[in-house]
């Protein structure tokens, strides 16, 4: 893109509508979702029926849910937050115990670990893909690791297989191999060598908030596996226990009934993204300082974000300055997405060990995330990648 045509778009194509650095509707809702609200509404406005969260639509959401990523075990819930608790409770952590987890990160996951007993122990990452390095993950096992705890991080699947061999070959002295624990709050619908996301570890937690890939009305998930005891542990938490404690994580029947319409939607808004993500691609193509996102071959990446990096060298001030240009002079908010998950939480700043992660540390000052979304027209996408060209130039010059 060269210097005139950028200043012509930036003249002429200010997008009318205002891109958050993560946009408040991560998909869109269709008629199909409004008249499934209604009919269901309907059929639960009577006092035989009832709006029954444990009811046979939440059972056929579960149903699709665990059939569309390969999974046997679905339950739904009310929060992908809910889900990485419920996760923890199943694994029965003890005084002691640690979970490996990923520094770039948000901060849910570490915070479930804590919420239940245990020792966050952090790892690296992949500095171009983001995800748990399997090589700092072994590293850092040891007689009290109880789980491997990865993000498929940003949309795109984390190498889990990797991780599942790390956790045979190095049991617990107890409980045998380690529990492989997926969060993918941002990455429904990713696939790993054409498998989706959910059909592996031993859970996968999904997000259906109002900012993800799909949505049940703003707020909602499910946690996903393969082994009965754990589905029913998970189960039983969620309404208010049985054989263990529990309470009311349930999800509502209407939004199970949108979740169905959206799920079915899914892959088309992902193609969608996809299809802006490739177009920013080759408009980005060659520009200088910015390292723009890595796919391997095996992955199909949802591009929950569009994940840059600037060089080591623009690292902190240079990065915050690209941010500030980018927000203040052209009405384009980028997002870092994610620095380590202990500076953006004080408890977590606290309550873990964080004195061993130089490259996460670098890279949570080098990373940030352009807004993307499938409803983005390539005037907008055009806009905001000549908005980051102009940028650039700006801040090399200062």
């Amino acid at each position: 893109m060269d210097a005139d045509r950028r200043k012509e778009i930036i003249a002429t194509q200010k997008p009318e509508i205002p891109w958050a650095n993560e946009p408040q509707m991560g998909g869109y809702y269709t008629q199909a979702e409004f008249d499934a609200v209604i009919r269901t509404m309907e059929e639960c406005n009577k006092p035989h029926v009832g709006f029954d969260a444990n009811g046979p639509i939440v059972q056929e959401f579960e149903r699709q849910i665990s059939a569309w990523c390969g999974a046997q075990y679905a339950i739904c819930n009310n929060g992908a937050g809910t889900g990485l608790d419920m996760a923890m409770m199943a694994l029965e952590l003890e005084p002691g115990d640690e979970v490996i987890v990923p520094a770039i990160n948000f901060k849910a996951a570490a915070l479930s670990v804590l919420g239940r007993g245990g020792t966050v122990v952090w790892c690296e990452v992949d500095e171009r893909t983001f995800q748990a390095d399997p090589e700092d993950v072994e590293r850092r096992i040891t007689d009290r690791t109880r789980a491997i705890y990865p993000v498929h991080m940003n949309g795109m699947a984390a190498p889990i297989d990797e991780y599942l061999e790390i956790a045979e070959r190095n049991p617990h002295p107890t409980h045998g191999p380690l529990k492989v624990i997926g969060d993918a709050a941002r990455s429904p619908g990713a696939k790993l060598h054409g498998q989706r996301v959910g059909s592996r570890a031993w859970i996968t937690v999904f997000s259906f908030h109002t900012m993800k890939l799909m949505t049940t009305l703003g707020e909602g998930g499910a946690v996903v596996t393969n082994d009965p005891d754990a589905a029913s542990r998970m189960r039983q938490i969620r309404g208010f226990g049985g054989d263990c404690w529990g309470t009311n994580y349930k999800l509502t029947n209407v939004q199970a009934a949108v979740g169905m319409v959206q799920l079915e939607r899914l892959e088309t808004m992902i193609e969608e993204r996809r299809a802006v993500a490739a177009e920013r691609d080759e408009l980005l193509k060659g520009i200088p300082e910015i390292t723009l996102p890595y796919c391997p071959e095996e992955c199909w990446h949802t591009y929950y974000l569009y994940t840059c990096l600037v060089p080591e060298e623009w690292a902190g001030d240079k990065r915050d300055r690209l941010l500030e240009i980018m927000r203040e002079e052209y009405g384009v908010p980028c997002v870092v997405a994610n620095p380590p998950a202990y500076q953006s939480s004080a408890y977590l700043d606290r309550n873990t060990d964080h004195s061993d992660l130089p490259r996460s540390e670098l890279l949570g000052r080098r990373i940030f995330c352009v807004p993307i979304h499938p409803l983005m027209p390539s005037s907008d996408n055009e806009y905001i990648c000549a908005a980051l060209w102009e940028t650039v130039e700006r801040v090399r010059n200062e």
